[in-house]
């Protein structure tokens, strides 16, 4: 091995590392049992993973370093996980494992091939999870077939390796309990059709994230602006402030919930447009479903033993065909209330920074104090962006301060002219 692959060996291993710190850490926290399992097998694979990294380490004669903490993306999510649930830091994990998939994918070692396999599964079970739905899947027969088509793609990637396949099959926790029927580890597939789709979540953490941002940047520049205009005089500008967060809070909070509410109108209405034509034409349903499975690649006998188990009870039946056609989750269409709510807070939150200084007087260090509160609040912003986009802490922290600065720098130049003008 080169020094660049004994590096490269070591990245790896530390990340594999976090990862099993981090499942075994929501494994702990979920009282859930179904996705407690599910965690306590992705930790399985990823401690597998290390062992690979480990080995090759130790046959190539290199130190391997004792594990250390988690690195801070990975203490914040668990710290998140212990205050809020696993369920709410579901689409940051998803994001990390996104990440790691593109890092491996920019390798070509042989044993980033027999990794890729479990990676796949990590990302179905994911899948499993998010939508909601009971473990078990709804046909045994359509389970043990993505079971073996998948034990097929590890045992095939295990070989190319060189470490077995018949080791690699035997030893793989793979749980078909968790993988569901419907899914893309089908005869044939290209195996990449388990990507992480980071760019479709829309988690909570996000929108709170990208809240209090817009509530900052917004309200700093207005503050600066009138700051600029009439530094002297602290009461307009502490009642610009407020008058500031009241109206964007507002503004976002009411534009929130008509998006909401309009999503969730046309969502109930597709649901409800399937459920008649499930009543009046079950037959032409069932057919329909049998083909989607075939597009999918199942044999002509499986898609129709899958169908019709599941037209044996009508509303798995709707379930599956909301979810499969619309690509909807009933369960899961959005509050409009709950994102006027969490959009009105977190665009308070971040408008309140630059304002709360001037509730204690005026002059230059409430100014100042302002200011510095900002752009303080700013880089931790861009640093919360850091956990959801995988760019380096202090780059995204820098790249929002040079954002809200740049706004503030402007308005506060035109606050000066227009106050000098008037003067």
């Amino acid at each position: 091995m080169t020094p660049s692959d004994i590096a490269q060996s070591l990245d790896n291993l530390k990340l594999e590392r976090d990862a099993i710190a981090l499942y075994d850490a929501l494994a702990s926290i979920e009282k859930d049992e179904r996705r407690a399992s599910a965690f306590r097998t992705i930790a399985g694979n990823e401690r597998r993973h290390a062992k690979i990294w480990a080995t090759k380490l130790e046959e190539c004669g290199a130190q391997i370093p004792p594990p250390d903490r988690p690195r801070l993306r990975v203490s914040f999510i668990i710290l998140l996980a212990r205050v809020f649930g696993t369920r709410a830091v579901s689409d940051l994990v998803q994001a990390l494992e996104g990440d790691e998939e593109d890092l491996y994918d920019a390798q070509t070692s042989p044993e980033v091939a027999s990794i890729a396999a479990d990676e796949r599964e990590h990302a179905e079970i994911w899948r499993r999870l998010s939508s909601g739905r009971q473990a078990g899947g709804t046909d045994h027969e359509a389970r043990e077939t993505i079971r073996l088509a998948t034990a097929g793609q590890a045992a095939a990637a295990q070989a190319a390796a060189g470490q077995g396949a018949a080791d690699r099959a035997g030893s793989s926790e793979m749980t078909p309990d968790i993988l569901g029927p419907l899914e893309a580890h089908l005869p044939g597939g290209d195996g990449r059709a388990e990507s992480w789709h980071r760019t479709g979540q829309s988690g909570t953490f996000r929108a709170v994230i990208f809240g209090v941002s817009d509530g900052l940047v917004s309200n700093l520049s207005l503050v600066m602006g009138v700051a600029g205009a009439t530094i002297a005089e602290p009461r307009f500008i502490l009642l610009a402030g407020i008058a500031g967060l009241l109206a964007g809070a507002f503004s976002m909070a009411a534009g929130e919930w008509v998006s909401m509410q309009s999503q969730r109108e046309l969502y109930e209405r597709q649901i409800a447009l399937e459920r008649a034509e499930l009543e009046m034409m079950p037959e032409e349903e069932e057919a329909e479903l049998a083909r989607l499975y075939r597009s999918r690649g199942f044999s002509p006998d499986e898609a129709r033993t899958i169908a019709h188990r599941i037209f044996r009870d009508p509303e798995v039946a709707l379930e599956t065909l909301i979810r499969e056609e619309l690509g909807l989750d009933p369960n899961e269409l959005g509050s409009p209330w709950g994102a006027a709510t969490g959009s009105f807070l977190a665009f308070a939150a971040g408008a309140a920074v630059p304002v709360v200084p001037y509730l204690f007087g005026g002059g230059g260090l409430i100014f100042t104090l302002s200011l510095g509160f900002s752009l303080v609040a700013l880089f931790a912003v861009g640093a919360g962006v850091s956990l959801i986009t995988g760019r380096g802490l202090l780059f995204s922290g820098a790249r929002q301060v040079l954002i809200g600065a740049a706004a503030a720098a402007v308005t506060f130049g035109v606050g000066r002219l227009i106050g000098f003008s008037v003067s």
